[in-house]
């Protein structure tokens, strides 16, 4: 950090025990990955070290295109609904008195400690028809009867928005926080409305904030396991759910290693992008 030299030998384990800890969690185990994704399947024998690049090739197939295709447009659709719900929400908690900002953080802090496990079978119990939303609205005479709204494409998005949206908030709020108070005061006073306000001088303000919430959203829910499992219905399963069919079901550990390393490249390249757009836009400033 300083551009100097370690002078003894604690300066260099503050270095080198992050490096070795980098090394033993993420780049063995890659580089193990990355190698078990060039062998050859042999249903008897579990996979054949051997150079084989089908898994790849089978990376095009029809059944993975489509995974991949609706991994990505419900992780985008979660992003977009989780930015633009949570970004407004967060604005209105940060001009809150400072105790009721930290009720509603200690509020989101707690919904972060429920599991997939347990927001996948709360939706689904809620969404369901013996005990769910539905005969509260039949109650209320707004329906005839109760209906299942589960398992289906809109309870599967309303999962991974619960799921997903505290960390959206928790994002914003730095930035949000930090932003300076007479900025939309000089523009409310020089004649703008509040919306048009709040999307000239805030949105404006915080694009970068707004892109990297919108790209952590999307690699976490890209990654959702259990959820489209239970809330959703086959059709709606994702690429996480294809690759453990692959690794653990059909014993087939080299063509999941070939998808986990495209998951994992499409992750990368979006953290990559929102590093370049976040440059491009302070040069331009």
């Amino acid at each position: 950090m300083t551009g100097r030299k370690p002078e003894n030998l604690r300066s260099y384990l503050a270095v080198v025990y992050p490096a070795l800890m980098l090394v033993v969690f993420f780049i063995v185990p890659f580089a193990i990955m990355v190698t078990i994704s060039f062998f050859h399947r042999d249903p008897g024998a579990f996979y054949t070290p051997v150079f084989d690049i089908a898994n790849y090739q089978n990376l095009f197939s029809a059944l993975f295109v489509r995974v991949l295709i609706f991994s990505l447009f419900i992780a985008g659709l979660a992003a977009a609904v989780c930015v633009g719900l949570g970004f407004p929400f967060t604005y209105f908690i940060t001009r809150m008195p400072r105790r009721f900002q930290v009720f509603w953080l200690v509020f989101l802090l707690s919904v972060l400690s429920l599991s997939e496990v347990i927001v996948g079978f709360a939706w689904s119990l809620m969404l369901s028809r013996t005990a769910g939303l539905s005969n509260l609205l039949v109650w209320l005479g707004l329906m005839n009867k109760p209906v299942s709204w589960t398992p289906s494409f809109a309870a599967l998005l309303c999962g991974l928005c619960y799921l997903a949206f505290p960390y959206t908030v928790l994002v914003l709020y730095p930035p949000l926080s930090r932003l300076n108070p007479s900025l939309p005061e000089a523009a409310r006073t020089l004649g703008a409305s509040p919306l048009r306000t709040f999307f000239t001088v805030v949105v404006g303000a915080l694009r970068n904030a707004i892109v990297a919430a919108f790209v952590m959203v999307f690699v976490f829910t890209l990654g959702a396991y259990l959820l489209p499992q239970i809330l959703g219905r086959p059709h709606h399963w994702t690429l996480s759910v294809l690759i453990t069919d692959r690794a653990i079901y059909q014993s087939n550990m080299p063509m999941a290693a070939a998808m986990a390393i495209f998951f994992m490249l499409v992750s990368l390249a979006l953290v990559v992008l929102t590093m370049f757009i976040g440059k491009e836009k302070k040069v331009a400033s």
